[in-house]
């Protein structure tokens, strides 16, 4: 089943509430970090939105993103009545945070494809091998 419209909708006014809360500075200071909210998934029902984050210079695995995560779950209810002040929602989405990990998924399919040996024709038919590129 496609995703609705309108939960398409909702995600990006939940990730730009977010973000704008994140600029305009949230009290704890484990996010007064360089964080963006790069996507928010909403369920179908509604009753939960997935908050994607990064933060610049840092991986998914750094400590870091750990204290993030526990930052945005202790800041959960201010951020959940400003979504539903600003939406006004009946029921706003129950949050949960995760780092996102794409571009570090990105960065290792990368690497698997730069370790094969693929060759690429030109337009004479001749074979000639991928330059690296790095």
């Amino acid at each position: 089943m496609s995703r609705g419209h309108r939960q398409d909708r909702i995600g990006e006014e939940i990730r730009r509430i977010i973000s704008d809360l994140l600029m305009k500075g949230l009290k704890d200071p484990r996010l007064d970090k360089m964080i963006s909210i790069t996507a928010v998934d909403v369920t179908s029902d509604y009753s939960y939105a997935t908050v994607y984050f990064s933060v610049l210079g840092t991986t998914s695995e750094d400590e870091a993103m750990e204290e993030i995560a526990d930052g945005f779950h202790s800041s959960q209810g201010f951020i959940r009545s400003s979504i539903g002040r600003q939406l006004k929602l009946k029921h706003v989405p129950e949050l949960i945070f995760k780092p996102d990990r794409s571009e570090e998924y990105g960065r290792h399919i990368d690497e698997i494809i730069g370790t094969l040996n693929i060759s690429h024709e030109d337009e004479d038919g001749e074979e000639k091998e991928q330059a690296d590129v790095e």
